[in-house]
């Protein structure tokens, strides 16, 4: 926590200003509006992922600016998707096909708003491509954790595309999506697998371990195991826990809406976290991965949206009992910075 207050949110601070200053430049009113809203709104999903760069602070670097710059293209993205009048899922695909190359940095870039008539964006979006090319080239072990990066890319794209496209037609293609990798997860239900695949944290990790010139495949495929689908489900579950009644009201797709009852819904987000503790355990860094589960629970858990919502409230309070102290000193420390800062 000492590195994370000292060195790692005073450095996002400024990779974000940087990119504010761009967002500022875009040329196209829409596409400038929604560059700067991602930026405003969504600023603590940089601070949050760049939380991995504490644990090597020799590199950070290279991971805090790669880390921001991923993070921003994802909520860049989701705004376009979400706030846009467009509902072509060609013009998703497009548009996330820059994630993709942000992390194979072989392939020839794309017109990623072909599909669009806002599409003059000055260069911002091709610029967060390139800057997270850049670092994946300072990281001497990428060529260990591809194999099990870009995977993980490809099912958040795919994701964004799915849940995005008209409403009738999502659950159906969600469903059928779900069933070219049920056999792989029997555990899980579609929206639990959806849910996972909207995480970037086993992305972040990924590219933490690749920044060790000494790292394995083995060790990748581990993080992989470890982080997809507990924990990134986890993350993502408890991320949509809290905006169910935001969601409701704005007629949002929400995966915990899914679930048959309070019960069940409280059942479910356990059992993702009991996973999720049991698979970080073997890894190495347990304890900084244990760290993680814990300051997701708290850090969700101690929302002010809890508070509103009464059968939230109720489950918070259950997954919260009997809390280790990690969770709790995670807990107390949440508030007290959504208080003071």
């Amino acid at each position: 926590m000492y590195r994370v207050y000292k060195y790692i949110l005073p450095e996002v601070r400024s990779e974000l200003s940087y990119w504010t200053s761009q967002a500022e430049q875009i040329p196209s009113q829409e596409l400038r509006k929604q560059a700067l809203d991602s930026l405003r709104t969504k600023q603590f999903h940089c601070q949050g992922g760049a939380v991995y760069a504490a644990v090597c602070p020799d590199t950070r670097d290279v991971l805090i600016p790669l880390i921001v710059a991923f993070q921003t293209i994802s909520d860049y993205l989701d705004n376009l998707c979400d706030r846009s009048t467009s509902l072509d899922p060609e013009d998703f695909r497009l548009l996330h096909e820059s994630m993709l190359d942000a992390v194979q940095p072989e392939r020839n870039l794309t017109d990623y708003y072909a599909e669009r008539e806002d599409n003059d964006d000055g260069g911002y979006l091709v610029s967060l491509v390139n800057r997270c090319r850049a670092c994946i080239a300072k990281l001497p072990g990428y060529s260990q954790v591809r194999s099990e990066l870009v995977p993980l890319v490809k099912l958040y794209t795919e994701l964004q595309i799915y849940k995005h496209i008209e409403w009738s037609k999502r659950e159906k293609a969600l469903l059928e999506w779900w069933q070219l990798h049920q056999a792989r997860y029997p555990d899980l239900s579609w929206n639990e697998f959806a849910a996972a695949t909207g995480s970037t944290l086993g992305m972040f990790q990924l590219f933490v371990l690749a920044s060790c010139k000494d790292c394995t495949l083995q060790e990748a495929q581990d993080v992989s195991a470890a982080y997809f689908p507990y924990v990134c489900g986890l993350h993502i579950l408890l991320d949509y826990f809290i905006d169910q009644e935001e969601d409701r009201i704005g007629g949002d797709l929400n995966f915990c809406h899914y679930y048959e009852n309070d019960e069940m819904m409280f059942q479910r987000i356990g059992y993702f976290a009991d996973r999720s503790c049991e698979r970080v355990s073997h890894l190495s860094d347990n304890r900084f991965h244990r760290m993680i589960v814990e300051g997701l629970l708290a850090l969700y858990l101690s929302d002010p949206k809890v508070a509103e919502q009464r059968e939230v409230l109720d489950v918070s309070k259950r997954l919260m009992k009997g809390s280790p102290i990690m969770r709790l000193f995670f807990w107390i420390n949440s508030r007290w910075i959504r208080k003071h800062m």
